[in-house]
């Protein structure tokens, strides 16, 4: 997860740079131009900002979560306007500038607020304040196993519909495709969270029988196979797996297998192998470099190539690090991040892996929202 941490006071920021080291991920700290010091100006991961709006305007969609050390109110003022769909809209955390407290506000289960909220609790003592009715009363809700699992829910008003339901004390019933490539995965890690979980053929998926209406479904098909809405039973939400975009660069000439043994680490480090890869991204100046040519081969996947123009345009849009070895190299400073997020365009995605170095390749993961 990329996660932006928003400041106004020096207190604040001696707070965030310990949220810094606490995160796996990069943590990118803004602080206001008023409590910015000169030894800050010089800081990798640290920039100002003169105006809040604007800042947070521009960071809104730029990363995956934003975390706030000030008053709640500030907050919910700033992004108001912003906010589109829960399941577009990045975790939103907010902190009192002594750390006492955390608060889960916006986009806890499928943006992953509830999450980063009990992540920095701990790493300095605070109490999480998670106010989503299934947390509060100890209920496991479908959107929050589907943001577990990377599995995108539709329709929308069915998240509700059955998180109602199961604060009811309702049980769901998952159903699985079959044919669908990691069916036996998703059923394995659902089974362990508690769940009932059937493997259906496509035919049966939607088949509910008169005397189940009043039971709820959960059920995981190919994005290709939803049904249309029409078409849907009210009790039923459908799941649908994200794509994973696995972004790559790499030194002139490495072989396929250092290029394959790097997707493979970078995979199991978010729990997948490498099977889980839909597309291989990488720069233009790349598309002739046998070693990614053959690794998409080899996993019979495609691979997209971005010019130097789009590349720089996302690396912008998106803030990304960019590195003065690899610009000077190749006229732009970062490869497999701009690649994945232009894999995604415009429905945009969030980073499961930053850039991450292995030997002679990097290799960043991004699910597609």
């Amino acid at each position: 997860m990329r996660t932006a941490c928003f400041v106004l006071t020096k207190k604040a920021y001696e707070l965030a740079k310990t949220f810094q080291l606490s995160l796996d991920s990069t943590m990118t700290i803004y602080v206001s131009e008023k409590a910015m010091t000169k030894e800050q100006e010089s800081l990798e991961g640290t920039r100002s900002f003169a105006k809040l709006s604007q800042v947070v305007a521009e960071a809104f969609h730029t990363y995956d979560g934003l975390v706030f050390i000030m008053a709640t109110g500030i907050v919910v003022r700033t992004i108001a306007p912003l906010l589109e769909s829960k399941l577009k809209d990045p975790a939103v955390v907010v902190f009192d500038e002594r750390g006492q407290h955390g608060i889960s506000l916006l986009s806890g289960h499928i943006g992953g607020a509830n999450v980063l909220t009990q992540q920095l609790c701990q790493a300095v003592g605070a109490s999480p304040v998670i106010t989503t009715a299934t947390d509060v009363n100890k209920c496991l809700a479908p959107d929050a196993l589907a943001a577990r699992l990377s599995l995108r829910p539709w329709p929308k008003v069915r998240i509700g519909t059955l998180n109602s339901a199961v604060l009811e004390g309702k049980n769901v019933n998952w159903r699985i495709d079959k044919t669908l490539p990691h069916s036996v995965f998703y059923k394995r890690m659902l089974e362990q969270a508690g769940q009932q979980v059937e493997l259906c053929i496509t035919s049966q998926l939607m088949n509910i029988q008169p005397e189940a209406q009043q039971e709820l479904y959960a059920v995981v098909v190919s994005e290709p196979n939803l049904p249309e809405l029409s078409n849907l039973p009210p009790n039923v939400l459908c799941l649908s797996p994200r794509r994973l975009i696995a972004g790559v660069g790499c030194r002139r000439g490495t072989p396929a297998a250092v290029v394959m043994s790097a997707i493979d680490t970078a995979c199991r480090m978010i729990g997948r192998d490498r099977s889980f890869v839909d597309i291989l991204a990488s720069s233009s100046v790349k598309s002739h470099e046998a070693g990614i040519l053959f690794t998409a081969d080899s996993l019979a996947r495609p691979v997209r190539f971005y010019e130097k123009a789009e590349l720089e345009q996302t690396i912008a849009k998106y803030q990304l690090e960019e590195s003065p070895f690899v610009k000077e190299t190749l006229g732009v400073g970062n490869v497999c991040e701009a690649a994945a997020y232009c894999c995604v365009g415009e429905r945009g995605g969030r980073m499961a892996l930053r850039k991450t170095k292995f030997e002679k390749v990097t290799v960043a993961l991004l699910w597609e929202k």
